[in-house]
């Protein structure tokens, strides 16, 4: 096992990351009159996954670090809610939900793991 030596060597962080770029391709071909509405608020939840962890890593204490996974994960959790209601509106198709949904779920559990292994 290597040294971390910055959060963009951390996995989650990374697969966290390829979310938000699916994310913004995804909501590309939302409707326009979505774009102050859930296409904004898709990708504020996508781009606070990765930053909260980039912000945590930085953090001093292990007591900021865990909360700031802590925002990750609740950020994930929006995240799978709006693509809910994304592909029930039929903004996105099944094979670009399916695509989204199982590496946000990685994400999600890897976070899980990381945050029980810290409290």
């Amino acid at each position: 096992m290597s040294k971390i030596y910055s959060y963009k060597d951390l996995i989650v962080w990374q697969k966290s990351r390829e979310v938000v770029l699916l994310t913004y391709k995804a909501t590309a071909g939302f409707p326009k009159d979505e774009l102050y509405g859930l296409t904004s608020q898709i990708r504020r939840s996508a781009v606070s996954i990765p930053s909260n962890i980039a912000e945590g890593f930085r953090r001093g204490t292990r007591k900021e670090k865990l909360q700031f996974l802590r925002i990750a994960f609740g950020s994930g959790a929006e995240l799978e809610t709006q693509f809910d209601i994304a592909k029930d509106l039929n903004y996105i198709n099944q094979q670009e939900y399916n695509k989204i949904s199982n590496l946000l779920d990685e994400v999600m559990r890897m976070l899980n793991r990381i945050i029980n292994k810290s409290i």
